[in-house]
């Protein structure tokens, strides 16, 4: 087996053949009054295929700042980005081609329909195989605002760029040309770049290409670079060169990454020790200089370090700069060495920068715990996060995701990914993975295989593939499983110890596998828990058992030094001489933390509330909810009121269900219950058992939509007040089957949502439904429609009160669904509160419910910016009434869609509202405190 792989690695670095010369020969001249650049620009580039082509295409990825319908502009709009869309036309960029000609004859071009930054061209002259094509191309580039993607124009009027002149499209057989989306993953060969620059006075150049020349005249200065196979495109010019260059023994780093203030020895020093860092494992930099910017840093952070202000920071200022330059310059030395498709195959690239990122801190820093200096902190030292080490982070990090079902392959295209895989997820997993691989093949094979894999196809194009035929050719062991299952897929582990059998001289430990993987597993021994053996059990499916030798054992634990990225770690161990409770004691813990396997945690927290009627409550919530989701939730929470000086409070049990490869990604079964109050000194109480179906496309988990459906039956027990001095509408003691079907689509320029509701309960049933539709147009101009249509089923409460009713304006919330901040309000400003359900109107008018049927339609249209014209109208219908037509109309002041809007109204079936006495009380608002909806207006562009 071994040979075989031998001979078909042999045979595939064989077929990589040198990639002969192809080249650009760019004369670029800056106008900084116009923020533009006047290019003229010559391509060669062979076809080294078989084929004749006769068109090629070129990639214009300055043209995808073009307009708001470009991929890019799509992209923004996906991530909430909104600046891209709200920006004048001015700080948008795009190219505007004057020519493109082949021996010196016009050829036909144009830019694709679904691609505008991808340049279609039509030789004058077909490409045979093994010829090149030379092209010369007259273009102007408009410079976009570096505020979309911190690429291009600063308010300082500097220019950093990347991607900024036509590349050539690569052809192996078929073309990989594609959208700029900012994923920095332009696909290119490497190629001999030439370089003249001309610009005024007063700027400096900054390029990874070598210099050539520098000629001043006048006042404009002309610069020439040149390089040979590169592969990068970064170029900056500026007025204040805050660029700094190490000399090293290995390559030059020039860079202006923050330095945390460091002396420059200790800069030179770190810089060194990352320089033969680098070279050491990966092998000799090919060019003289890596350039590092603070835009690769910021796009690539050390994610936590780059979270909390300076003056908090619990890390050694020489750690975080290592850090930050060993990642950046890894990343850029794989970028410009390493030749990998790097949309369809960017997870080895990153795998192998946060691999050598692990293993820098494990060989230099070893002890360096994740929360730092903060985890000899007293108080702070009693968390098990404070247990952890720096790397224990990365595995953490891709479990977060898995937990919650929304992790994704990692041969996954780079564009299907969402952000918080890009970004962090993936690359880590990759990481974890290769460690994982590494350790189970022993004799440190896959180091040595990664180290080979990037000298070997250095500047030449590669795949996966070759690295997977290359650390197979040193192993007789079975690898199918990491790169069919560990990286196409997103399956996960998780292996269990069912049961164990002791006999005089060995144990028979019985294994369980609770996936449909064979990914194999480590089983230790321990005894004083210490480790007396570890040994690797091959993948397989159902249950397995092992034999060992009873001696120096105590304890059997599977994966204990989490070297395997482990889906559930709680139920890795077993003591030979115990029973279950004492596997995992009881441990309480202060705060949140990060979950520790060999515990069953407790934890507690102060928690405060407020309410109209209860004032503040503070209190304590018991709970097991830890750092990573967990199947099974509980929690209690009493608190004191001091206005009400009663004990209220809530608390829940919650199971979570995530089928995997499905679109009902989490299934919720649950009950709940609330003791509060719900008007002054009467109390309601709640108990609520349900069931929330929530789905995803989980095939595309970029796609904003979602749906659910849900089932809660609602019991409700409401005090009467025995004075009478406070009355109340409705009945005390209630209890309404509710069912619930929603879809919500919810996008930056366009928003839809369908809601159908049905409620049953003794003396009342009823339907509804609620659609609405959100528009952002090319004007940023905003449109809202929304359409309300409720019917009751029978009635018969009407009578009595309108506590069950429809309200066009303000709902009685009789299922406790609203977070009202007083609910019970009939005057001052907490009853001008308004929450956008049922009706939706914003005028309170003479009859504001109705008991049979009603039919509302809410529309809202943007004046200038966030002031908006609303108008409200439709029909109610009540028992022995006719129909009745209702509207109002005013002013929304539209600052925070769904979470900050004030509402003035104008003119209703009341007449003239803004002219009648205490106008001020008609004024309306929405205004939402709480920390978790408020969250989701930043976490929204991550998942």
């Amino acid at each position: 087996m071994k040979l075989n792989y031998t001979i078909l690695l042999c045979a595939l670095l064989l077929s990589i053949s040198a990639l002969s010369q192809n080249s650009l020969d760019i004369s670029a001249v800056f106008n900084t009054d116009k923020h533009s650049i006047d290019i003229t620009q010559t391509i060669q580039y062979q076809n080294k295929t078989n084929k004749t082509l006769d068109t090629i295409y070129l990639h214009d990825w300055s043209h995808s700042y073009s307009s708001k319908t470009t991929p890019l502009a799509e992209r923004f709009a996906e991530e909430f980005k909104t600046t891209f869309h709200f920006a004048k036309n001015e700080d948008r960029g795009f190219t505007a081609i004057t020519s493109i000609k082949q021996s010196n004859k016009n050829t036909f071009f144009e830019r694709l329909e679904n691609h505008p930054d991808v340049i279609k061209v039509a030789l004058n002259t077909p490409l045979a195989p093994n010829s090149f094509y030379n092209l010369t191309l007259t273009y102007i580039v408009q410079i976009p605002n570096n505020k979309f993607t911190r690429y291009g124009v600063t308010d300082d009027g500097e220019y950093n760029l990347r991607f900024w002149y036509i590349t050539p499209a690569v052809f192996d057989g078929s073309w990989h040309y594609y959208s700029n989306k900012d994923l920095e993953d332009l696909f290119v060969e490497p190629t001999d770049i030439h370089l003249e620059v001309s610009y005024p006075n007063g700027f400096t150049p900054i390029s990874e290409l070598d210099l050539v020349s520098n000629n001043t005249i006048e006042n404009k200065t002309t610069t020439k670079f040149s390089g040979k196979d590169r592969i990068n495109t970064k170029f900056s010019l500026v007025k204040n060169n805050d660029y700094n260059t190490v000399e090293t023994d290995f390559f030059s780093i020039q860079s202006n990454i923050d330095t945390e203030d460091l002396p420059p020895t200790e800069i030179a020093i770190s810089t060194d020790r990352v320089a033969q860092f680098i070279t050491n494992h990966l092998g000799d930099y090919p060019h003289k200089k890596i350039l590092l910017t603070w835009i690769d840093y910021r796009k690539d952070p050390i994610y936590g370090l780059n979270l909390l202000p300076d003056f908090i920071r619990p890390f050694e200022d020489t750690f975080q700069y290592e850090l930050k330059l060993l990642k950046t310059t890894l990343k850029a030395y794989l970028e410009n060495t390493l030749l990998i498709h790097p949309r369809e195959e960017q997870w080895l690239l990153d795998g192998i920068q946060i691999y050598y990122l692990i293993k820098y801190v494990d060989e230099f820093y070893p002890n360096q715990k994740i929360l730092g200096k903060l985890a000899d902190v007293w108080g702070v030292r009693a968390f098990h996060a404070a247990d952890l080490n720096f790397n224990d982070q990365y595995p953490f990090l891709y479990m977060h995701m898995a937990r919650t079902n929304i992790d994704q392959p990692l041969a996954m295209p780079k564009d299907s990914l969402l952000k918080f895989n890009k970004n962090i997820s993936s690359k880590y997993k990759a990481a974890v993975g290769l460690n994982y691989l590494n350790d189970y093949v022993g004799d440190s094979i896959v180091n040595k295989t990664i180290e080979d894999y990037v000298k070997q196809t250095k500047l030449k194009r590669s795949t996966p593939e070759d690295f997977k035929y290359l650390v197979q050719s040193k192993t007789n062991k079975d690898l199918s499983w990491f790169f069919n299952d560990y990286v196409k897929t997103s399956k996960k582990i998780d292996f269990k110890i069912k049961k164990i059998k002791k006999t005089e001289d060995s144990i028979l430990v019985t294994l369980k596998n609770l996936r449909e993987t064979k990914m194999p597993i480590s089983l230790f021994t321990l005894e004083n828990d210490s480790i007396t053996s570890k040994q690797w059990i091959d993948g397989f499916e159902g249950t397995k058992t092992v034999t060992i030798a009873n001696k120096e054992v105590d304890q059997l634990a599977l994966n204990y030094d989490y070297v395997v990225p482990e889906f559930n770690q709680r139920n890795n161990y077993k003591k030979l001489n115990g029973f279950f409770l004492t596997n995992k004691p009881l441990q309480f813990r202060l705060f949140k933390d990060i979950e520790d396997p060999n515990y069953n945690q407790v934890f507690f927290m102060p928690e405060f509330e407020y309410n109209f009627y209860d004032g503040l409550s503070p209190g304590l919530k018991l709970y097991n909810k830890t750092l990573l989701s967990k199947r099974f939730l509980y929690k209690l929470s009493p608190k004191f009121g001091f206005k009400s000086k009663q004990v209220v409070g809530s608390a829940s049990l919650v199971y979570n269900a995530r089928p995997e490869n499905s679109d009902n990604y989490r299934t919720r079964y649950g009950l709940s219950g609330n003791y509060y109050n719900y008007a002054p000194n009467l109390t309601y109480s709640s108990f609520t058992p349900f069931i929330d179906i929530n789905f995803r496309d989980h095939k595309d988990l970029r796609d904003n939509k979602r749906k659910f459906l849900s089932f809660r039956y609602i019991n409700i027990n409401r005090e009467v007040d025995p004075t009478g001095e406070f009355e109340t509408e409705g009945e005390p003691k209630y209890s309404v089957f509710n069912a619930k079907f929603g879809i919500v689509d919810n996008n930056l320029k366009e928003f839809s949502s369908l809601f159908t509701d049905v409620q049953l309960a003794k003396n009342f049933g009823k339907v509804s439904a609620t659609l609405e539709f959100r528009n952002l147009n090319e004007r940023n101009k905003q449109f809202n429609l929304r359409v309300f249509s409720g019917l009751f089923l029978y009635n018969d409460t009407y009578q009595d009160s309108n506590f069950f009713s429809f309200a066009l304006d303000r709902p009685t919330d009789y299922l406790f669904d609203y977070n009202y901040l007083g609910r019970s309000e009939q005057t001052g400003l907490l009853s001008q509160q308004i929450i956008i359900a049922e009706g939706g109107f914003k005028s309170k008018l003479t009859q504001p419910f109705a008991n049979q049927w009603m039919t509302t339609v809410n529309t809202s249209a943007t004046l200038w910016r966030y002031i908006m014209l609303y108008g409200d109208a439709g029909v109610i219908k009540n028992q022995n009434f006719k129909p009745e037509f209702v509207y109002d109309a005013g002013i929304r002041l539209n600052l925070v869609e769904d979470y900050f809007e004030l509402y003035f109204p104008l003119y209703s079936n009341l007449g003239w509202e803004i002219g009648q006495p205490n106008y001020d009380e008609k004024i309306r608002f929405i205004v939402t405190l709480s920390p978790k909806t408020l969250l989701g207006l930043f976490t929204r562009r991550w998942y």
